[in-house]
């Protein structure tokens, strides 16, 4: 039995709009957070909901609220908080990390806003992937950022000193 959900718009236009992912999508953020499962540095976390209370998302034109979203977070693991009874619902320590993978109806421009808000709430880098160009574009800040594609090897994050096989974030 098929069964068809209306959903109602509840009309928020300044709240983010969760896009739906795809499948390169979801290929990219399994492949990269496996990635950095090895390294003993960093906690990936997927999907966790930032809380940016000290900043005022709309001065950088994000469609949010009272959150941002990543689609992957990197945590020092000595920052790393341990298992808790109450889990947490809103982290406000950020991430020294952010990556988003950018799904085919997003826009660029949209993940930057995200990005000068990340900087602003003192994230060291943020990564753009972009799967239907096979291309990572790693940020130290808005003016200071390198991109790769398969022609390279790896993409290099100065400021984390992360190294990672471009091949393998792809990857089937």
């Amino acid at each position: 039995m098929t069964e068809l959900v209306k959903f109602e718009d509840n009309g928020h236009p300044e709240e983010e709009v969760k896009e739906m992912g795809s499948l390169n999508h979801g290929i990219a953020q399994a492949n990269l957070t496996a990635l950095f499962y090895n390294d003993e540095r960093f906690r990936a976390i997927t999907e966790l909901s930032l809380d940016p209370n000290q900043l005022d998302l709309k001065q950088f034109g994000v469609k949010a609220k009272d959150e941002l979203i990543p689609d992957i977070c990197l945590y020092k693991k000595k920052q790393a908080h341990p298992k808790q009874a109450r889990d947490i619902m809103k982290m406000t320590e950020m991430p020294v990390t952010v990556l988003e993978i950018l799904s085919p109806k997003q826009s660029i421009d949209e993940r930057l806003a995200k990005f000068e808000a990340y900087f602003a709430l003192s994230v060291k880098s943020c990564w753009l992937v972009v799967p239907s160009l096979e291309t990572v574009t790693v940020y130290a800040n808005m003016a200071d950022y390198k991109s790769f594609g398969t022609h390279e090897s790896e993409v290099i994050d100065e400021m984390m000193d992360i190294h990672l096989p471009i091949q393998k974030i792809f990857a089937w």
